[in-house]
């Protein structure tokens, strides 16, 4: 009995100490300086490249608005999806976006980002700016994140600005012209994505 005694009030402690620490909201510029820190350390290279990828893709799964972009990249044809058909778009975009991610980013070995301003856009979104510092191969970079911030709690970014073009922006009119070029079909997209998701795997 005294070790149940033990066992609980120690579950019981962990437990408000989880709920106490989640309960303080973290600034949007904290929040991106905290998640390229955290990206940086993954890039290490004493890690084998299948290692960086699944601790990226890790960090993006707690960081990004996979679904808000992905239902973004859309654009106007998500008005004629039916449900059905928006949930099988969202499986493979995840895949897709997860992928894309991690496998660009895995290139890289210790990108240093300094986080240097924050600017509240509304209630709901919040613009970080950044740059990526320049080394002897590669110039400064200049790169703002969009983070969603109408929950203080859960701050999860949105879109990528970099040198003024919008990544997500981007992405939209991608899919648009992969769907226009066959005549509105919407299976073309998803041929397109699933094509590079499977051959990833190779």
């Amino acid at each position: 009995m005294l070790v149940k005694k033990i066992i609980k009030t120690l579950l019981i402690s962990i437990l408000s100490l989880f709920f106490t620490l989640n309960s303080f909201s973290i600034e949007p510029n904290e929040f991106v300086q905290q998640t390229v820190d955290d990206a940086a350390k993954a890039l290490d290279q004493s890690f084998g490249k299948d290692l960086r990828i699944t601790k990226l893709k890790t960090i993006a799964k707690n960081t990004v608005d996979i679904k808000g972009i992905g239902f973004y990249s859309l654009g106007k044809h998500r008005k004629t999806m039916s449900d059905e058909k928006k949930k099988e778009y969202l499986e493979v975009f995840t895949k897709y976006f997860l992928k894309t991610f991690a496998s660009r980013l895995a290139q890289y070995s210790n990108p240093k980002i300094i986080v240097n301003s924050q600017k509240k856009l509304n209630e709901k979104y919040t613009m970080v700016s950044s740059i990526l510092v320049a080394t002897e191969n590669k110039p400064e970079v200049k790169i703002d994140w969009r983070v969603i911030t109408k929950d203080p709690n859960q701050p999860l970014i949105i879109d990528l600005i970099i040198e003024g073009v919008s990544l997500a922006k981007v992405q939209k009119e991608e899919f648009n012209s992969i769907i226009q070029s066959n005549d509105g079909d919407i299976n073309a997209l998803f041929k397109t994505l699933n094509e590079f998701v499977e051959k990833e795997k190779k």
